[in-house]
């Protein structure tokens, strides 16, 4: 094992810390000052299991020494000592990425102890590293992951359509991008579009593309996706929901190669392969009468299902550690360790939101753990036992608060009662719909916030608009308007 670096001016500090390693059959090594310890990395040296460093010293501070080693060695754990307990410090040292903070006079048997957690620490990290290092494009060792990947690999020489199933969040797009990137058509452009995404109205000339003067506002020729997909791969994300007048044309390009622009009269020949996703069942929606059968077995050749989170836990550990170095590397910091038991307790989380919530939860850890190792205590409510059943348990009552006031709240100036904890209700909620991978989140809350204060005015007022609208503070057009978007009528 590499020996632990002791960096400090006080003699007595390293010799004690010495003998207390010696004990425990962790080789060190001392150095006076900073300058030694750059002296040492730039000789070429093989860099230490841990550093051990004083913050204040002669010849450079350890938050300067942490910050240059860590532009050579990134994964190190770093552990600043200092006699000056002050906030500042604790705070320059962690955002200098540190691994613990300890101050002075410190207890030498705790002391020991973490010096021993960073050891652990940076040895699980080093066998990390060199997994990620060997790691594929995609990521997971779990059996059904392996399925897909040998799917990939058969496929690779293959144009044959693809259908890829799966629960939101699964990373249906990331297949669709391996298939193509291992395709003959790899140097070709690969477009993607998801097909409910975009309104009905405009889907049309996104697929097909549009003629000059074709409709109000078509002031020039357009190509469409399927143009610029030309020798290259279209996905096509979310097919079920496509209009069924779209599927017909759909249809007919897969069958013969060949489409119109909207409001051209020339035949566009389309080289293009077509991989399409969905996170809906087409059988059913076949049987519904909503999704053509004769398209669903044109893009129904070869189907691969992703299988969510929950059939694959082997798995999170590995894309957690990804993801926490990949939001670091996005958000230009230092990425943060996950302890064995924080990661014990993600992989018992269900995780309706699949991979995409895992990647949006270590985006949130990295910004909102307060050390660089994560434990427990830190991962968001909504992975907690019981904080997530408490969070939807509330659910039903986070904006009805609003109109429904709490029986034990502190009466308001008008001698009524107020809810106490809407906001932190609605928080939780906002959170969880973040955290799910939802791009819709304003947009669903403001309309509930909205409709519940109208229908409590309209309550209060027996239903007059115009009383409703002046209690409000707003204007009886607008009252009108968003009782009519908000389908309160």
């Amino acid at each position: 094992m590499k020996p632990i670096w002791i960096v400090d001016d006080d003699q007595s500090i390293r010799f004690v810390l010495e003998k207390a390693l010696m004990r425990e059959d962790l080789p060190s090594r001392s150095f006076t000052n900073a300058r030694e310890v750059l002296a040492a990395l730039e000789a070429g040296e093989e860099g230490p299991q841990v550093l051990v460093s004083d913050i204040r010293m002669p010849g450079g501070s350890g938050l300067d020494l942490l910050t240059k080693v860590k532009e050579k060695l990134p994964g190190l754990p770093v552990i600043i000592m200092t006699a000056f307990s002050d906030l500042d410090s604790a705070v320059s040292a962690f955002q200098g990425g540190a691994f613990e903070y300890l101050p002075k006079p410190f207890d030498l048997p705790k002391a020991i102890e973490l010096i021993r957690r960073a050891v652990e620490e940076s040895q699980r990290e080093e066998v990390a590293e060199q997994a990620m290092a060997t790691a594929p494009e995609m990521l997971g060792q779990a059996p059904a992951m392996q399925d897909v990947f040998r799917a990939i690999g058969r496929l690779s020489q293959s144009n044959v359509t693809v259908m890829i199933t799966g629960e939101s969040g699964t990373g249906k797009e990331l297949v669709a991008r391996a298939l193509h990137k291992h395709s003959p058509r790899a140097n070709g452009p690969f477009v993607a579009i998801n097909t409910a995404a975009i309104p009905k109205d405009l889907l049309e000339s996104e697929l097909f593309g549009h003629e000059r003067g074709a409709f109000t506002g078509a002031q020039t020729m357009r190509r469409g996706r399927f143009e610029q997909a030309e020798g290259g791969t279209l996905f096509l994300d979310e097919i079920g929901d496509m209009p069924f007048d779209l599927q017909t044309r759909l249809l007919r390009v897969l069958s013969d190669g060949h489409f119109y622009r909207v409001g051209g009269h020339n035949a566009v020949k389309a080289n293009v392969r077509v991989i399409a996703a969905t996170h809906q069942d087409l059988e059913q929606r076949v049987k519904e009468g909503n999704f053509r059968e004769d398209l669903f077995h044109r893009l129904n050749v070869i189907r691969l299902r992703l299988p969510p989170l929950r059939e694959r836990r082997e798995d999170i550990s590995t894309l957690a550690r990804h993801f926490l170095q990949q939001s670091a590397k996005q958000l230009g910091v230092e990425p943060k360790r996950i302890s064995d038991a924080a990661l014990t307790q993600l992989s018992n989380f269900a995780f309706p939101g699949n991979v995409r919530q895992l990647e949006n939860i270590c985006h949130w850890l990295t910004v909102m753990a307060p050390a660089q190792s994560i434990e427990p205590k830190d991962l968001p409510p909504e992975v907690v036992p019981g904080n997530a059943d408490a969070t939807l348990a509330a659910r039903p009552a986070v904006l009805a608060a609003i109109a429904a006031p709490a029986a034990d709240a502190p009466p308001a100036g008008n001698g009524k009662s107020m809810p106490a904890s809407w906001e932190a209700g609605l928080e939780a909620e906002a959170l969880e719909l973040l955290l799910a991978g939802r791009h819709d989140v304003w947009e669903a809350l403001s309309k509930r916030f909205e409709s519940r204060l109208i229908l409590t005015a309209l309550a209060n007022t027996r239903g007059r608009r115009i009383e409703a609208a002046q209690k409000l503070g707003i204007g009886r057009n607008t009252i009108t308007r968003k009782i009519q978007e908000l389908g309160l009528e």
